[in-house]
């Protein structure tokens, strides 16, 4: 999927920006950005729901304006609040969704593997938040589409069903499934997606891998317990320009940089000089939450 100087406009308001975005095959992405950021409007342009103003979007080689109905064929949908027929049973509607596709997978396997048979002659309007959510899932995988888009997958889901939805991810891009997932919680995009792609303003302010993501522009810390008021001066010196130690409450020390073995080598020289037992030794890096709340600000969106 590539998305090449997208723009979308509601009137005076720029929803997306002359977007670029790439995902590759067999590949989970995560779009994440604040509310209001664009990644719903991206989402439903790359389905063919809405039509960019500018720009082009190729889906699995298609337009997915001039091409809706291949591809519409080929790629999986998830909506967020699910979508369902309140009166519809559960199970009537996954049969229904599979009747549509020309090699469904089995819908009693997909209802089994997400903990839904017993709710399958259970109506739509009926079920909690968390098995509509993973009956919109279950809609979304059972035609075996080559691209799924997930919007917010386990929004209301207990621990479980969320480990349950996140095997079901991972067991998708074994198969060779792409997965482009919107999710506002950070440590789902961490532990699911090859790559994160943060979305402000209608605009890509960053991206790459998790890792790649929260060491860019890192400031590392390391964090030791030794004996109380210790003599820095030695340490401090013995860094490199531009890097911290201090004494952050009472035998905690910080030492604040780009942490990498030979930093490592100086705190324990440091303290073999003293001829005292640095324990608790820990480095620690930014979270993917800091690098988001860098990029998107700390003020809450309506």
């Amino acid at each position: 999927m590539r998305l090449r100087g997208v723009s979308k406009h509601y009137g005076s308001t720029t929803a997306v920006a002359n977007l670029d975005l790439e995902v590759h095959a067999a590949e989970v992405l995560a779009l994440l950005g604040p509310n209001g950021a664009g990644k719903t409007t991206t989402v439903e342009m790359c389905e063919g729901f809405t039509r960019p103003d500018g720009g082009t979007i190729e889906v699995l080689g298609l337009d997915p304006v001039a091409d809706n109905a291949r591809v519409r064929e080929r790629i999986g949908v998830m909506l967020q609040g699910g979508g369902g027929y309140p009166a519809a049973r559960a199970g009537e509607m996954l049969n229904l969704v599979a009747s549509y596709a020309a090699n469904p997978l089995d819908p009693a396997w997909l209802l089994d593997t997400l903990g839904l048979t017993d709710a399958a002659r259970t109506t739509y309007r009926r079920l909690s938040g968390g098995q509509q959510q993973r009956l919109a899932l279950a809609c979304a995988l059972v035609g075996r589409p080559e691209l799924v888009f997930l919007d917010e997958p386990t929004a209301g889901m207990d621990a479980h069903a969320r480990l349950v939805v996140w095997e079901l991810i991972d067991a998708l891009r074994r198969d060779g499934v792409t997965v482009v997932l919107t999710t506002h919680q950070l440590k789902e995009a961490e532990e699911l997606a090859d790559r994160i792609v943060i979305i402000d303003h209608g605009s890509a302010v960053a991206s790459g891998t998790p890792a790649e993501l929260m060491n860019s522009g890192a400031e590392g810390q390391l964090r030791f317990s030794a004996p109380r008021q210790l003599d820095l001066s030695l340490l401090i010196a013995a860094l490199p320009e531009g890097y911290a130690a201090k004494e952050v409450s009472p035998g905690e020390y910080l030492v604040e940089g780009k942490i990498d073995p030979q930093v490592l080598a100086t705190v324990t020289a440091w303290c073999a000089r003293l001829d005292v037992l640095a324990t608790d030794v820990r480095v620690e890096q930014r979270s993917l939450e800091d690098v988001f709340l860098e990029l998107t600000g700390r003020e809450l969106r309506s």
